[in-house]
């Protein structure tokens, strides 16, 4: 998450004139600006996408190199490599940024500031897509790829064992939660967005969020104590 600022609420970039110079300067084609803006939002996308959409493994150089193509009709990127993780997640994040980079380079973005909410309510509604389309395909991730990735990474120690079934016991939990739920906490804790942005996102008032986001974190942790994992808790309880 380099290069975003942290606001008051913990959360991430509430953005600057310099995000407003920058997307200026993309619309009229200045691909250093688009890959100043790529850099800036393009591995939260991934993790948010990766959140949700699992963790197979990777093409080498795919989707995770997310950096070039304003020209018209673009679609490619390149410059940021080994992301390491998830080839759909690569995917949803490349597209995402190909319609970015059609609606700045079309006239199809106003900037008003809010440029954030925006990006991740494309990223959001992208993702939601790919789920879909997964349910109806009846692609399950979890169990097999958890145990191939484990064994190819050869756990080199306990402490490292330690650490994969944490993760293994939040993403378990995670699963668990209803869409709503979850929804709040992969956009605060893997987008990175504030409270306010996510508010703005999801045209909810802020209490209402804040309402919503405290209840999520508080079933996790509850499947997370009932599944004998409440230590996996403490990286995200640290956001709320």
């Amino acid at each position: 998450m380099d290069g975003t600022r942290t606001t008051g609420d913990g959360g991430y970039g509430s953005q600057g004139p310099e995000v407003a110079a920058l997307l200026e300067a993309a619309s009229k084609g200045d691909e250093r600006a688009w890959r100043a803006i790529v850099d800036l939002y393009a591995r939260r996308v991934y993790a948010l996408a990766k959140s949700r959409l699992g963790r197979g493994q990777g093409r080498a150089g795919g989707a995770g190199s997310v950096a070039g193509g304003m020209g018209r009709g673009s679609s490619g990127f390149g410059g940021v490599n080994g992301w390491g993780g998830c080839e759909v997640a690569e995917e949803v994040t490349q597209s995402v940024f190909v319609t970015v980079a059609s609606k700045l380079g079309n006239g199809g973005y106003t900037e008003k500031g809010r440029f954030e909410a925006w990006l991740f309510r494309v990223a959001m509604n992208r993702i939601r897509d790919e789920a879909r389309r997964a349910k109806r395909h009846a692609e399950t991730f979890d169990g097999e790829l958890t145990a191939q990735t484990q064994a190819a990474e050869g756990m080199e120690n306990e402490a490292d064992a330690d650490r994969s079934a944490g993760f293994a016991a939040l993403r378990a939990a995670m699963g668990q939660l209803g869409d709503s739920d979850r929804e709040v906490i992969e956009l605060r804790h893997h987008a990175g967005l504030s409270f306010k942005q996510i508010a703005e996102l999801l045209e909810e008032p802020l209490g209402t969020l804040l309402a919503r986001h405290h209840r999520a974190l508080r079933k996790l942790k509850d499947l997370l104590t009932t599944g004998g994992a409440a230590t996996a808790f403490a990286g995200l309880s640290g956001g709320e």
